[in-house]
């Protein structure tokens, strides 16, 4: 009875090809996604791991927040920066953003 004052609602049917362009959409997507999200961060992040694991006592260094120094004593998770005569401070290697030539700090 119900039939007669609201029509029964039918799925339309699939257009030819419409599920392979879907997965071609997305296999595209993910590419996308791979190539210019993931993979740079990654190569960032590996360079960044050579870089901490590669410092030794007598580098120059500039940390994330833009202090310089020499590194004077190096640990399994951090080292100890000579910031000027006299001055060491303790920072986690994570935070080291760049080593610097030999002799900048005498430049500054």
């Amino acid at each position: 009875m119900l039939d007669f004052f609201i029509s029964p609602a039918h799925a339309q049917e699939a257009a030819a090809g419409g599920g392979i362009a879907q997965i071609v959409m997305l296999v595209g997507f993910v590419l996308i996604f791979y190539f210019l999200l993931w993979r740079p961060q990654a190569k960032r992040a590996k360079q960044h791991k050579q870089l901490v694991s590669g410092l030794a006592k007598g580098d120059e260094v500039v940390i994330g927040g833009g202090l310089v120094g020499r590194v004077t004593k190096v640990s399994d998770e951090f080292l100890t920066l000579e910031v000027s005569e006299g001055t060491e401070v303790n920072v986690q290697k994570n935070a080291v953003a760049a080593v610097l030539p030999k002799g900048t700090i005498k430049s500054i």
